[in-house]
């Protein structure tokens, strides 16, 4: 019997509820006193589940993540939840109710789209994997709409669904793949399985693809979730708009659409500073952005916005910046001491100094707090100091 079968049981389940709020650093003390009743296998099995379970809670949720079963690469690799519920969404108002979902892992897109009521034959080639989408997809209630097949995900037709969902696999035995044609399978095929979708098909990327990698058919859109890069979405058939690209934050969702604006021309620093989302910035969509606030870049070549007005945007944060000055050390620390700074964001693009070692350097003490953003204006390295704006 092996660990996913062992706690699927109504002992293991048992000693998954007990093991669950377990803290880490009194793990050897709750061990050895379970062992006392339990084969010891069995209760590194719960405890090594816990742990998972504990790691996957910022993406699947307290309440989902407590009854799911996860191997060590499931929750490395997998949708957060807000992700794929949003792509399901997508998929389930283009008129899809039925996907072949390729490379499913422990099944947290399939979830999320049979949630939307979606149909879906989730597939994977590890044994293990397998395993425990099914025990997920049983275990939240779905398994009337999720079949899980092991198998090479090549050698599966999907003509029976109305579309394909692939999400290949981007790590290796040296960590992560950047190389799209290095992916398992490679995009290449990705891309020609999409081809064959009925209705629609979206593959799930690296954020980091190159744009000159992106299918000339194909719709680009980088996601951010709470202000982090999560993916990135090529989308064909239905719906999508081959060769446009958009950015799309989460929550809402905001969806910034590429207009095929030139790059904004660099310019001297207003009193306002931007940072544009991540999604943005993947998406090349800063010059969209600097057109809405009407703002130009702090140098030509870092994606930071800058302008005299304030004019909020989602698509961007928006600083006021108090003082600008060329990057030095002791006059930054002279003047966070002068305002009693205590609380110091550091912010960086185009720089090579790490946040932390500035922020040791500094040791920033008072009460107040500020932002200070590291890099370069007009190709001199320079530090802006200011505030969230209101």
């Amino acid at each position: 019997m092996n660990d996913l079968d062992f706690l699927r049981t109504p002992e293991g389940r048992a000693l998954l509820d007990e093991v669950r709020d377990t803290d880490p650093a009194r793990e050897l003390a709750v061990a050895t006193r379970l062992r006392r009743t339990h084969p010891a296998p069995l209760v590194s099995a719960a405890l090594g589940q816990a742990r998972l379970r504990q790691r996957a809670v910022a993406k699947f949720g307290a309440a989902d993540a407590g009854r799911m079963f996860f191997t060590p690469n499931g929750v490395e690799q997998s949708t957060r939840a807000s992700v794929a519920a949003y792509r399901a969404e997508r998929l389930h108002g283009l008129g899809v109710r039925s996907v072949a979902d390729l490379c499913c892992g422990i099944g947290g897109d399939a979830i999320a789209l049979a949630r939307a009521g979606i149909r879906v034959l989730a597939v994977d080639r590890d044994p293990l994997t397998c395993e425990a989408a099914r025990a997920n997809a049983d275990a939240l209630g779905l398994a009337d709409l999720i079949e899980v097949r092991e198998a090479d995900v090549t050698e599966v037709g999907t003509a029976p669904y109305d579309a394909v969902f692939v999400d290949p696999a981007r790590r290796g035995g040296r960590g992560r793949i950047f190389d799209p044609e290095a992916y398992s399978p490679p995009l290449s095929w990705a891309v020609a399985a999409a081809r064959t979708a009925s209705r629609a098909a979206a593959l799930k990327v690296a954020p980091g693809i190159p744009h000159e990698a992106v299918p000339a058919d194909a719709e680009a859109e980088w996601i951010s979730d709470g202000g982090d890069v999560k993916e990135a979405v090529l989308w064909f058939g239905a719906g999508a708009a081959p060769g446009a690209v958009r950015a799309t934050l989460l929550p809402g969702p905001r969806t910034l659409p590429g207009t095929g604006l030139p790059d904004p021309e660099a310019r001297t620093p207003g009193r306002y500073l931007y940072e544009p989302d991540g999604a943005v910035v993947r998406a090349h969509l800063v010059a969209e952005v600097a057109a809405q606030v009407g703002g130009g870049l702090l140098d030509a070549t870092i994606a930071y916005v800058t302008a005299d007005e304030l004019r909020p945007t989602p698509y961007a944060t928006a600083y006021e910046i108090t003082d600008r000055m060329p990057f030095n050390v002791k006059k930054l620390k002279a003047l966070l001491r002068e305002r009693g700074v205590g609380t110091l964001t550091v912010k960086k693009r185009g720089s090579a100094v790490e946040p932390e070692e500035l922020r040791k350097k500094v040791r920033p003490q008072g009460p107040n707090a500020a932002t200070v953003f590291l890099t370069r204006v007009a190709g001199a390295p320079t530090m802006l100091i200011g505030r969230p704006a209101r």
